[in-house]
């Protein structure tokens, strides 16, 4: 239970005096405690608690990350996160959608990094801001920029000098910005904490000693950038002194075989931010306890001790009159215990919050909220009138203007421009034929002379084996293999040494993989943009069949019902693709692979306006 955690997070957060570390969690909206409140304040801390202006006290954090919504949403989210008990909003800052091109920024839309903690800001809540600029996050390659795996001789995460420094530039582009705004505490902003790196005692072993070099390098890095608040480090045990809502993965940010939501348990969900019952209503309960020991907890003097072979007892009195208690249950049956001389019942793996050590305020295993949202469906795509299609052109080898006497990898050739990629040989007449595929992508499918050769086989596995038995024609065949990837890996040591793609070839047992090969990065839909109104002009679209080739792109219109109510599109009928309404990519969906249908569109606005669907 993500409450039982909390409250034994707070019981456990800071225990050396001069250091501060927090433990974080790779999803949103999960509660992190901060024991330490107002803009304009001089932020440090001791080994108990944040201390602002001198004033210790609780604050409750909470996660929303900007561009996993739209600006328009942001006001109405941060409102629900404050009425639900929060007092800090926290957010990772995403170098893969800041720096997209190595030295060409964008803050613009649901990159707007400043209008988003101004927003913050204007709501009377503080801000962490996780700069990372390492984040996982489920963001495609870590949320770092693909261009990075071209700079020569990098390490990612390592005492490598070429990370450094592109690193630092990154981390000094955003502190300036913030900064320029005035955004930090010690400029009467919000944003009393920062974070540098994310994770990194999950993968430092495997640098060796550069890990630890590079740690310390991040840390005094930070530091030395002058921020006026403290830095963080998330699951760092050895960082150095002085530092240490849910939503929609747009576009194509998503890590490998993440989908489009964006963990779809939070409080708050993705369709613009409504709030999900029971867990909504049961932490701010829990919110609302917690804050009532705020005296006890800040001031007191903690005591522990046994009420039972599995129950403790966690007690924190400042006075003769503040006291407060969390009594501990961990076993799997309802149990009671005594505490000074009163009974009380605590419910299986439980723990109940008395703020003055007699009364029960709360009870994590109690849940007195219900969900009373429905969703109403609106319009069935269900007609084929309502389609019209254009099927996706299949090149050649002599189509081709990229070649290389190799297989290429396609993170390094696609540079994350696209998750296809085209291999296209020429090969000699061999009649009856075993073809044999060795890939490292997520997806493969196989034409032969422009039809399509078994069936499109999606891997989870880092690399598999397809093999097809083939009908060649005499003279040369034309072998096109169309590699996908759903999403770049997003963890792990020595990242920049991933691939992807086709990674050799075998005809009959021959090899193919070093000889003339021709390649083309992304279907030819999306080099027109035919998912905008301008693209759509350049393709020939054809009415829907009731049977189509693979590769084929959908496009129907419909209107946007009135109010201001989400607006959900449930893909589940469908395969494998990726959509766009109005020329925004909204994310990729695969049915198959995907536990919870992909819900992913809402539009929080009040008139109905026509609609464009594209999906591939």
């Amino acid at each position: 239970m993500a409450e039982k955690n909390f409250v034994s997070k707070i019981l456990m957060t800071a225990r050396k005096e001069g250091q501060w570390r927090t433990r974080c969690f790779p999803f949103a909206f999960i509660l992190t405690a901060f024991i330490g409140g107002a803009y304009g304040g001089n932020v440090t801390y001791d080994g108990r608690s944040l201390i602002i202006d001198g004033e210790h006290r609780i604050l409750f954090s909470g996660s929303i990350h900007y561009p996993r919504s739209t600006p328009q949403m942001w006001p109405n989210l941060i409102a629900k996160a404050k009425e639900g008990g929060l007092d800090v909003i926290q957010t990772y800052v995403f170098w893969n959608l800041h720096e997209p091109q190595q030295g060409q920024y964008n803050f613009r839309g649901r990159r707007n990094i400043v209008r988003f903690v101004k927003e913050i800001q204007a709501q009377g809540l503080y801000v962490t801001l996780r700069i990372g600029p390492y984040i996982e996050s489920e963001c495609t390659y870590g949320g770092l920029p693909i261009w990075l795996h071209d700079i020569p001789g990098i390490v990612f995460r390592s005492d490598n000098e070429q990370f450094k420094f592109h690193m630092q530039r990154f981390a000094t582009k955003i502190v300036n910005v913030m900064k320029s705004a005035n955004l930090y505490a010690s400029q009467g902003g919000p944003i009393i904490l920062s974070q540098i790196e994310n994770e990194y005692g999950n993968v430092q072993g495997a640098f060796h000693e550069k890990g630890l070099s590079y740690i310390r390098w991040a840390a005094q890095m930070a530091v030395g950038l002058q921020t006026g608040v403290p830095w963080v480090m998330c699951k760092q045990d050895n960082a150095p002194d002085p530092v240490y809502h849910g939503g929609t993965n747009f576009d194509r940010i998503a890590s490998a075989f993440v989908t489009t939501s964006y963990y779809d348990e939070a409080p708050l969900d993705e369709y613009a931010g409504l709030i999900r019952q029971p867990k909504w209503g049961h932490l701010k309960e829990l919110h609302a306890a917690i804050k009532s020991c705020s005296k006890s907890l800040l001031y007191g003097t903690q005591t522990s001790f046994s009420l039972g072979s599995r129950q403790n007892a966690y007690v924190f009195k400042s006075n003769s009159t503040e006291c407060a208690a969390f009594l501990e249950n961990n076993e799997d049956r309802t149990v009671t215990v005594q505490l000074q001389n009163i009974s009380y019942q605590l419910p299986p793996k439980s723990i109940s919050i008395l703020p003055d050590c007699k009364n029960v305020a709360f009870n994590t295993a109690k849940v007195r909220t219900q969900n009373d949202r429905s969703m109403k469906s609106y319009l069935r795509f269900n007609s084929a009138e309502k389609w019209k299609v254009y099927k996706e052109a299949i090149p050649s080898f002599d189509d081709t203007s990229l070649r290389a006497n190799t297989l290429l990898d396609q993170i390094s050739t696609a540079k994350d421009t696209s998750d296809y990629m085209w291999f296209n040989d020429n090969s000699p007449n061999n009649a009856q034929s075993i073809l044999s595929a060795y890939s490292q992508g997520h997806v493969l499918h196989t034409f032969i002379n422009g039809n399509l050769v078994g069936k499109p086989q999606p891997h989870r596995n880092a690399s598999f084996v397809m093999e097809n038995r083939l009908n060649l024609i005499k003279g040369m065949n034309n072998v096109s293999f169309l590699s996908a990837t759903v999403g770049l890996p997003n963890s792990g040591a020595y990242l920049e040494h991933k691939v992807a793609g086709l990674s050799r070839v075998k005809v009959q047992g021959q090899d193919f993989t070093n000889q003339a090969w021709g390649y083309q990065v992304g279907l030819l839909g999306e080099k027109l943009q035919i998912y905008t109104a301008s693209g759509s002009s350049k393709v020939q679209w054809e009415r829907f069949q009731s049977s189509t080739k693979p590769l084929t792109w959908y496009k129907t219109t419909f209107d946007a019902p009135e109010g201001n109510d989400p607006i959900v599109l449930n893909l589940e009928s469908m395969g494998k693709g990726y959509t766009w309404i109005n020329g925004q990519g909204i994310g990729r969906y695969w049915v198959s692979h995907t536990p919870i249908p992909p819900k992913i569109y809402r539009e929080p606005t009040s008139s109905a306006r026509r609609r464009n669907w594209e999906p591939t």
